[in-house]
């Protein structure tokens, strides 16, 4: 049993557990109450103020601003004015300075065209002079040009003259020979030349009858020549010619094929045909003919030119004779250079198989260290998942407050709230 006393009247009375728990929870509900009404408008009250000091500050930070925009309107305002003063005042200036501009260019123009008139008017006085001055070198060139034109006239007469005089000449010789003696006589007049005119250029030069058959031909001279045992020059002769009365008439390339094979069987360097064939031929009548797109290195020409041939052929080979020394100097190197290029390649060899291996190490070193990096990302992939789920978890523990674990449940928003009592 538990005592009560009366507050008023001081009595006690006796009350058994179940009312004294009954009363105790009466008296423990009001204050309760009573205490979360109380703190809901203390809370409530403290809101209001600190909205209000809220409002009041953004307030005062609005108007402050505003004033402060106001102050750079103002100055902004003050600096377009000062500018549009001063742009006036320039575009006065550049107006005043582009017209006396202006005034200068056209005075400096009249000035340029005065000059330029005088200077054409100059121009055109130097120009009639050049012209009467061409007028008379032209004239000069003209009487020169007809003197040299009468010369070369005279010149090419007198030529043909020549021409004419030997051709009737070998016409008279051929007359009175027989066909024997008619190409006889063309190889003793091209031997009497040579010996003439190049024998004593060239005292130690082989020229000779070819007297040696191989494979059933000959060819009819052989001219070679060398400088220091080196051969330079050498050219397989043939000379043909015909009595005007023969029926049969032969044509020069005729011989061109047999020709070419006696220069080679006898290992001559050029084949060239001494010919009187084909009298009237405009194109072996000109000088030397190059048949060498037919036959390689193959010549043809009439008597006249048998000198200047051989003369020419050997001014050309004489300067290809250094090269031919070198070539041969390079031939007995031969052997240094090639046992210097199969060390060469031997070291080739050797060091592409060295390479080879290198390489192949160093390209499984690579894929190693590939795998390695791939094996890397994965790590950092799964760390960078790792930390995406510690921020969302950080996140949802930041997130969690009282009134989201009591929501829909009354009797944990129950417990807290006698807990805060």
């Amino acid at each position: 049993m538990k005592e009560l006393r009366c507050p008023k009247c001081g009595s006690v009375f006796q009350v058994d557990e179940a009312d004294y728990a009954s009363i105790l929870s009466q008296v423990k509900n009001t204050e309760f109450e009573a205490e979360i009404e109380r703190r809901l408008k203390e809370m409530e009250a403290r809101q209001q103020a600190e909205l209000l000091l809220k409002s009041t500050q953004a307030r005062q930070e609005f108007e402050s601003r505003m004033n402060k925009k106001n102050l750079e309107l103002s100055a902004k305002e003050t600096e377009i004015s000062r500018l549009k003063s001063d742009m006036q005042v320039m575009l006065a200036k550049l107006n005043g300075e582009k017209d006396q501009e202006i005034i200068r260019l056209k005075n400096q123009l009249e000035n340029i065209s005065t000059q330029k008139d005088a200077e054409r008017q100059l121009a055109l006085a130097e120009k009639d002079k050049a012209i009467s001055r061409l007028k008379a070198d032209m004239e000069l060139e003209r009487y020169k040009a007809q003197v040299e034109t009468e010369e070369l006239n005279k010149r090419h007469l007198l030529e043909l003259q020549s021409k004419q005089e030997q051709i009737d000449y070998y016409k008279e010789l051929k007359t009175r020979m027989s066909t024997k003696m008619v190409g006889e006589t063309l190889e003793i007049h091209c031997s009497t030349l040579f010996n003439q005119f190049l024998r004593p250029m060239m005292p130690y030069a082989y020229f000779e009858k070819d007297n040696e058959v191989a494979d059933g031909t000959k060819g009819d001279f052989i001219f070679r020549d060398s400088v220091d045992g080196l051969e330079y020059l050498s050219i397989m002769f043939e000379m043909k010619n015909e009595m005007d009365t023969t029926t049969t008439k032969h044509k020069n390339e005729d011989f061109f094929k047999k020709l070419d094979e006696d220069r080679r069987k006898k290992g001559c360097e050029y084949a060239v045909l001494v010919s009187l064939l084909e009298p009237d031929s405009e194109l072996y009548n000109g000088g030397i003919v190059d048949v060498s797109h037919r036959y390689e290195k193959m010549y043809v020409i009439r008597p006249q030119f048998f000198i200047p041939l051989i003369t020419l052929l050997v001014q050309t080979s004489k300067k290809s004779l250094e090269y031919r020394k070198q070539l041969i100097l390079a031939q007995s190197k031969e052997v240094d250079v090639t046992n210097f290029e199969n060390k060469l390649e031997d070291f080739k060899a050797r060091f592409g198989r060295h390479y080879e291996l290198a390489s192949r190490k160093f390209g499984e070193a690579i894929k190693q260290i590939d795998d390695t990096i791939a094996k890397l990302q994965k790590v950092k992939e799964s760390l960078m998942g790792s930390e995406n789920n510690f921020r969302l978890a950080n996140k949802d523990t930041e997130d969690l407050t009282i009134r989201k674990l009591t929501y829909m449940n009354p009797t944990m928003k129950q417990k807290f709230e006698e807990a805060r009592k």
